[in-house]
This record gives C-alpha cells, structure tokens and sequence, in this order.
C-alpha cells in the first residue's frame, strides 16, 4: 500500500479529531497504532515533538499539528462542508477552537490530571474549564450543532475535549444544567464516523503491521 503513514494513538483527542476528518473525506493514509509512553524511534525521527498525530507524506512532509491534518484531508474531499465558505465564520470557529485548544486545554488538563501538576486545585480548574462548557451551550440553544445543524470543523475539534472532561467526574457533567450541551456530545460520541474512528489496532512498534485507514 502506498499512501502516508499516520502515527495515531487512540485515547489521544488531537489523534482522534485528525482520525474522523481522514475518515469523512475517506483519505487513506496507513495507520501506524503507537503508545505515547514508548514512542517508536521512527515516528520521533520524523516529529521530535513526540505528540501524535504525526502523518508523514509519500514526499518525505510532515504534518504533526491535528488541525492541519484535518485541513489536509478536508482539502482533498470535503463532503459534509466541514469547512465554510465564507471567511468570516471561518474566522468564528477558528477563534473557538483557539479557545478549546489553548485555555480550555490548560484547565482540562489540571482537572482531570490534578496530581501531575505541582499545586493545581482540581475544582478550581474545574469552574474555570465550565466557563467554556456554558459558552458551548449558550451556542447550541439555537441550533443542533455549534454552527448550525450540521457537524463541523469546530465541533469535530472540540468534542473530544468535552468528552475528556466529562470523563473525568460523569455524575458531576450529567448533573449540570447544560442539556443541549449533553445532546450534542452523545450525538457526536454515538455517530458511526466516532465509533469508526476509535476502532481498536494492534500496536505497531510490537507488531510492525500497519492498517488502511479509513
């Protein structure tokens, strides 16, 4: 098989959020299954960041940022119109996602992981990753999805986050006055294209058998 080599790790949200946009425009890549605690030497030579996803093209390229591989898929065949047209909410959901990625990440992160980080108080990370969640389901009051009524970029990049989060404490999320916010993940977490994603691999740096994927 000749296409690029995806290095992936299935619990990852960048990885999987990269896995649903080659999944949607049905761009094959071989999908290299890794642990990020015993990261092969192959994909560190190709990315020393040592983050996934790493999708390394036929020409020898790298693309190691999850937004840019969702947008290298998108470009090649885009058939849910993931990606507006026009530029304004282009700039909108970018500026969301920003959100999602650089704040949100930050408190995410301290919550769930609260014994990592020297003097992170979990519930204090916690109110302030909620001020997200209630921004997220102040937007959905209108429409199904974060931009309207059909999926998009923005909620294909941030709902794998939310899921992180409620992970972390499911009694306390479910409890929380944000219904339309629930609705939206499990719809996302239940679609095909999700449970396709997160279909199990044998881990390549034990085995060397690498996958089609989509």
């Amino acid at each position: 098989m000749t296409a690029p080599i995806l290095y992936s790790f299935r619990r990852c949200p960048y990885a999987m959020r990269a896995r649903m946009a080659l999944a949607v425009s049905g761009r094959p890549v071989r999908l290299r299954e890794i642990l990020l605690r015993d990261k092969p030497d192959e994909m560190l030579a190709a990315s020393a960041k040592g983050t996934v996803p790493v999708l390394q093209l036929e020409d020898g390229t790298v693309i190691d940022e999850s937004l840019d591989v969702m947008r290298w898929a998108l470009d090649h065949f885009d058939p849910e119109y993931w990606l507006p047209n026009d530029a304004a909410t282009l700039e909108k959901m970018s500026a969301l996602i920003a959100e999602n990625d650089g704040p949100f990440k930050h408190h995410l992160d301290r919550y769930k992981y609260s014994t990592r980080y020297e003097g992170a108080e979990k519930e204090a990370h916690r109110a302030e990753g909620e001020r997200f969640l209630r921004k997220l389901e102040a937007r959905l009051q209108g429409s199904r999805f974060l931009f309207g009524e059909a999926r998009s970029l923005a909620d294909i990049a941030i709902f794998p986050f939310v899921r992180q989060f409620r992970i972390a404490d499911p009694a306390w999320f479910d409890a929380q006055d944000w219904s339309r916010l629930r609705e939206w993940l499990s719809a996302l977490i239940d679609a095909p294209l999700f449970q396709d994603a997160m279909k199990k691999y044998d881990l390549w740096k034990e085995t060397h058998k690498e996958f089609a994927f989509p």
